[in-house]
């Protein structure tokens, strides 16, 4: 393909193409149109973290996995476990996709089944926030509501709902993403590989939450087995959750576990993982606006539950360490919690005025005085 461009110039106003093409050859496009979204899916990019407000030497790196066309790495597990069951005859044009969801696997579901043309009935609890359900919405899919306080076994509980319909409605398919090989199975071919060539292999520790499961498990197998077992693995989990300790409520949507029944996925290797480090609700509030304002990445908040764990393992690392943390979805969808006074203030979680974000200044009241309204942003004003 060829590319023209023009520049100024002291002499001529005119530079000859001769003269820009070394400026402009890195600049040309030259990857195909992708088929359809499936191929927007994966490879991901690396981040600079800097030292996310740590003294650590350690080079700490975050996996931008928001920026996957459904908005999380959940993407990923939606792909790989529709396409198995397509090739397996599980999946077939007139079916129906039926799934429980806490937002970003039924995003990753609908937004595929929307692509694809099926039709799609997502159960999601009360929990998640009303932009999730929007955004499921958005592609298209049918929406059951219940409250996350039904325990399983209940006849509203999610995935009890699920099972019913699944046997109610004609040609119905659920991923089961916590028992589905197709999940961790997704991050070993995909997340794992990209992970050791970003960094030439120089990836010391991988740090992930664990909800499914299948994101550490996955990645993590892979990583173990390119290393010979080099690569730590570690999972952060909210205070609370069962996979490190005491069940208790905790605010932190899409990662942990809230019951405490033994029964976990399949899809958790828990040989895989080395270290779980534990963060309570309000370090992941924080470090997930940390993000935001300190580096421009507007993340989940399970997202800082990750950044808050990364600091406390970087405590102990070396300049030769290489940390990836798994950014596993945007803040776009929690923008509701993460900056709702009122919300934050009635649970008890520190709220953005705690750490120093302004207020909105409102001026549009012609009856107060302008010079005052601004004084605190423009003092001369």
């Amino acid at each position: 393909m060829a590319v023209v461009a023009a520049s100024t110039s002291s002499a001529s106003n005119v530079m000859e193409v001769d003269d820009i093409t070394d400026l402009v050859a890195d600049q040309v496009i030259t990857t195909a149109p992708s088929e359809s979204v499936l191929g927007l899916i994966g490879n991901t990019p690396l981040v600079d973290l800097g030292r996310l407000g740590s003294s650590t030497e350690a080079t700490l790196l975050g996996k931008v996995e928001f920026v996957n066309p459904g908005g999380s790495a959940k993407d990923r597990i939606a792909a790989s476990m529709i396409e198995h069951a397509e090739r397996e005859g599980a999946l077939t044009p007139d079916s129906v996709i039926i799934d429980a969801t806490s937002g970003n696997t039924g995003a990753g579901l609908a937004m595929i089944a929307a692509a694809k043309g099926y039709r799609t009935i997502l159960v999601v609890a009360d929990k998640v926030s009303p932009e999730k359900i929007s955004v499921l919405r958005a592609f298209g899919a049918e929406i059951v509501l219940t409250s996350a306080q039904y325990p399983l076994g209940h006849p509203r509980n999610a995935r009890t709902i699920v099972t019913r319909l699944v046997e109610q409605v004609p040609n119905a398919w659920t991923s089961a993403q916590y028992d589905n090989p197709a999940n961790p199975a997704a991050h070993f071919r995909g997340t794992g590989p990209e992970l050791w060539e970003q960094t030439e292999g120089r990836i010391t520790h991988f740090v992930a939450n664990i909800g499914t499961g299948g994101t550490i498990s996955g990645t993590g197998r892979y990583l173990k087995e390119v290393s010979d077992g080099r690569v730590q693995i570690i999972g952060a989990d909210p205070v609370g959750s069962a996979y490190s300790g005491e069940v208790t409520p905790y605010y932190v949507e899409g990662a942990g576990r809230a019951m405490p029944d033994g029964d976990w996925p399949t899809t958790y290797d828990t040989d895989i993982v080395d270290r779980i480090i534990r963060i309570d609700d309000a370090s992941s509030f924080r470090s997930a606006r940390a993000l935001a304002r300190n580096h421009g990445l507007l993340v989940g908040i399970s997202s800082g539950t990750v950044a808050a764990a990364t600091v406390e393992l970087a405590r102990d690392l070396r300049a030769t360490d290489t940390v990836v943390s798994l950014l596993i979805d945007s803040g776009r969808g929690y923008l509701g919690k993460l900056f709702d006074d009122a919300w934050l203030t009635e649970r008890g979680l520190p709220t953005p005025a705690d750490e120093g974000y302004s207020d909105v200044v409102d001026v549009r009241d012609e009856g107060r005085e302008l010079a005052a309204d601004l004084a605190h942003l423009a003092p001369t004003y």
